[in-house]
């Protein structure tokens, strides 16, 4: 059995230089012409780099996190919060007929962060009870 290192990456300014040598390599590599026997030299070089780098600045590299398998389920999406504005043609949201507090678990109802069923019905964002909207003024 082979148990197997978990991948790792180079982060931030060190990230940054070896890309730096990568570009500035083939840059001076074209400009020149040695394409060929050059690009292995280039490669042996990053090879070095990145083996120096390894051994004396191990904070240089983070774990890659693995990509979830079959077996594992994603995370469910973020919904975007409800809108408050004109609906369709008719239909209109109204905050400021929520109530300040919820009434079973007495939590802020704020318009955005409230789940609206329809233009004059709301659940809590907290315990999902329905939230009785104040009639508007005349």
């Amino acid at each position: 059995m082979s148990r197997q290192e978990p991948k790792k990456k180079l982060v931030g300014q060190w990230r940054n230089l070896h890309g730096a040598i990568w570009l500035i390599g083939l840059a001076i590599l074209i400009w020149k012409g040695w394409m060929w026997p050059g690009i292995l030299f280039l490669l042996a070089f990053s090879a070095i780099l990145e083996f120096v780098i390894v051994r004396f600045v191990p904070s240089s590299y983070i774990e890659e996190e693995e990509l979830p398998t079959s077996s594992q389920k994603p995370a469910p999406p973020i919904s975007p919060p409800p809108f408050m504005g004109t609906v369709g043609e008719n239909a209109t949201y109204h905050p400021e007929q929520l109530p300040t507090n919820c009434p079973r678990c007495g939590a802020p109802s704020r318009g955005h962060e409230v789940k609206w069923t329809s233009p004059y019905s709301a659940d809590c964002s907290f315990c999902g009870a329905n939230l009785p909207l104040t009639k508007p003024s005349p």
